[in-house]
């Protein structure tokens, strides 16, 4: 039996070290996760820079993990419903499961909640990040069976295809038909297109840089109606142009860091219509170009979406094991555990060197 896990601990901006820890004993109520692939986003990259704060370190990052049951406890397998052997995906928050959100089954507004990739090595088991060979798996610890059918570099893809699902279907409310402008055309925003053509959307439009060109391609394969390059072309010309004047049903902002971004979507959704902001804008930007008046005048709907529900999470599995899109297209690198900050870099796009135009990546502990 393996007594011990390798894990890549962040200890500093832009610094990671390889440590062993030894595999906890697993009881009655809890369990082990041999990690197979922590997928990496933008916040990855935003605490691998610092910009989360250093009061966080020394930790394991990762908190999209997915991998197979290794130990369990009686107790567990019977309230998981899993068993050793099973691929699993975790949700990042572990909820205290006893304040008044977590008893109406809303875990991700806990405010009590620990977040697996986040927490300090001296308030959590050390193996509690996605970034090592083995994730120990607290009793309050949520996850999702993914068949095994579905192979591992799209299974790495849950946790984007959930705040798809989360933004696009249950927050904004996309209808048949509806037409619906994405901002933004990072792996968050192509998911969102995903879940906005499976609930049967109409006109689908997303934006990018010039720099992510090969975004737009995908989106393209993905079946967006029509993609633009915000750095050429005037996006507000563009919707109204390609819409015929009657703008957007629904407009998802999923642009980190910009908050530009905002006025452009008032702009272009129609009277009556939905803006879902999903992208954090930073504590100093500035909304000049913004008009609350036009938010009144046109009746708009805005809705702030930090996080997704249990609900997401288990669609989104059903998304992928259905397998209809290019998802293993959309997952363009595979790093060993080792790399992580190669891997973090790469997404951030500072490793021109590695060769392919990044998307979806993650590491692989067994690489």
């Amino acid at each position: 039996m393996v007594s011990k896990s390798l894990s890549m601990v962040q200890v500093a901006d832009r610094k990671f070290e390889p440590r062993e820890f030894p595999i906890p004993e697993i009881g009655a109520d809890d369990g082990l996760l041999k990690v197979e692939r922590g997928a990496i986003c933008g916040s990855d990259v935003e605490l691998y820079y610092g910009h989360l704060g250093s009061s966080r370190y020394p930790l394991v990052p990762g908190h999209e993990p997915l991998g197979t049951i290794e130990k369990i406890g009686d107790k567990a397998a019977a309230r998981w419903g899993v068993q050793v052997g099973d691929r699993v995906i975790l949700e990042a928050g572990v909820p205290c499961r006893s304040c008044a959100f977590c008893l109406k089954g809303q875990f991700n507004n806990c405010a009590n909640r620990r977040a697996i990739g986040y927490t300090r090595l001296d308030e959590s088991m050390p193996l509690f990040g996605g970034f090592s060979q083995y994730l120990y798996l607290h009793p309050n610890t949520v996850m999702h069976k993914i068949s095994k059918e579905v192979p591992l570099d799209v299974a790495a893809l849950f946790n984007p295809m959930a705040c798809g699902v989360g933004w696009a279907v249950h927050s904004a409310e996309t209808k048949l038909d509806d037409t619906v402008v994405i901002l933004g055309a990072g792996q968050r925003g192509l998911a969102s297109l995903i879940a906005a053509k499976t609930v049967g959307a109409g006109t689908t439009i997303i934006t990018g840089l010039s720099r992510d060109r090969h975004k737009l391609e995908m989106a393209k394969r993905l079946g967006a109606d029509h993609v633009i390059d915000v750095e050429t072309q005037d996006v507000r010309k563009q919707v109204r142009e390609l819409t015929g004047g009657a703008l957007a049903d629904i407009v998802l902002d999923v642009v980190p860091v910009s908050a530009e971004t905002i006025a452009d979507a008032v702009d272009i959704v129609k009277p009556g219509g939905t803006i879902v902001l999903a992208g954090i804008k930073g504590d100093n930007q500035t909304l000049k170009t913004l008009s609350p008046d036009k938010i009144v005048g046109k009746s708009i709907t805005i809705i702030g979406a930090n996080s997704k529900g249990s609900a997401s999470y288990r669609q989104a599995v059903r998304i992928l094991e259905a397998g209809k899109y290019p998802f293993q297209a959309m997952h363009t690198h595979c790093l060993p555990l080792e790399r992580v900050a190669d891997a973090i870099e790469l997404l951030a796009g500072n490793r021109p060197d590695i060769p392919g135009a990044p998307i979806c990546l993650s590491i692989a502990p067994e690489h």
